[in-house]
């Protein structure tokens, strides 16, 4: 169920051989990334239940999801990015069909993130599923 950006995603993963290249790739795809606003920055736009301080900013333009993000943690804003690849340009509806353990596993990171990283990106995906499901 992932877009087009998002395949393209993992297929870079595939060429990684080892979880160092990948970990390496997820920072950069991070600082890759437009800065987030300091004026979005704000307690509404916080994710509870990060180790790291993440602001997620989402809106829906033609009733498609587009959300920025940062964390002050490189590797967060690393899984920002690889979150933005799998839900941007995607309805409501169809943002709370993915399967995002799934898809992000598809990456390799379901076992090589650490259990702090872990509920973090939950969280992140959590409050993704809350805004697609506000505005459907």
């Amino acid at each position: 169920m992932a877009n087009a950006a998002f395949e393209e995603l993992v297929e870079d993963f595939e060429f990684l051989d080892d979880w160092e290249d990948r970990y390496r790739h997820v920072i950069e795809q991070g600082k890759a990334m437009k800065p987030l606003s300091e004026a979005l920055r704000v307690p509404a736009t916080k994710v509870d239940g990060c180790a790291s301080q993440v602001w997620l900013h989402a809106r829906f333009d033609d009733g498609k999801l587009h959300f920025d993000g940062a964390s002050d943690a490189m590797i967060v804003s690393g899984l920002i990015a690889l979150l933005r690849c799998l839900y941007n340009g995607l309805s409501a509806e169809e943002v709370l069909a993915v399967d995002a353990r799934a898809e992000m596993g598809r990456l390799g990171l379901n076992d090589h993130l650490s259990a702090q990283r872990s509920n973090g990106l939950r969280a992140m995906i959590e409050r993704i599923r809350e805004m697609a499901a506000q505005a459907g």
